[in-house]
């Protein structure tokens, strides 16, 4: 697995300067933690709810391999809005862990964008068409065929 090291000056503060040596985590590790936090329709298997900030915090600390021996991330250091990492060391432990994670900004858009906004599955190719309980065949393109009435 791909692996990339940062060397971080002092710009974030000193306690965070050092080396921190990321690697590529497993497709099932990510589909695990990206299962953890997000909810998703009983019946439809449309996503429901996601916590972005939470799968993007696990993926971050799944990536860690290494940090400065004083140990200044953890993850309830990445996850916490009141005592957590600067908005700037937090864009930059994304950056390294979505691009060795093939984690595209198309991904990231769709996993970070409200549910009441605009439809999630939208996004995505295996959930972009599903059968619905009553067997239709329901999509999200507004291209959608007719369904027949015939009785099965």
């Amino acid at each position: 697995m791909r692996t990339e090291v940062l060397e971080l000056d002092e710009r974030f503060g000193k306690e965070y300067a050092g080396r921190y040596v990321f690697r590529e985590i497993s497709w099932a590790k990510r589909s695990r933690i990206i299962q953890k936090y997000t909810k998703y329709h009983p019946i439809s298997g449309h996503v429901v709810s996601s916590d972005f900030i939470a799968i993007q915090a696990e993926t971050i600390w799944a990536s860690f391999k290494e940090q400065p021996p004083n140990k200044p991330v953890t993850l309830e250091k990445l996850l916490s809005e009141d005592d957590g990492i600067s908005i700037g060391l937090g864009e930059l432990f994304s950056q390294i862990a979505n691009k060795l994670n093939n984690v595209s900004a198309e991904e990231s858009a769709f996993l970070s964008e409200p549910s009441e906004d605009k439809s999630q599955t939208q996004s995505s190719q295996t959930s972009a068409s599903a059968k619905s309980s009553a067997g239709h065949q329901t999509s999200l393109q507004g291209n959608q065929p007719k369904p027949s009435n015939d009785s099965s």
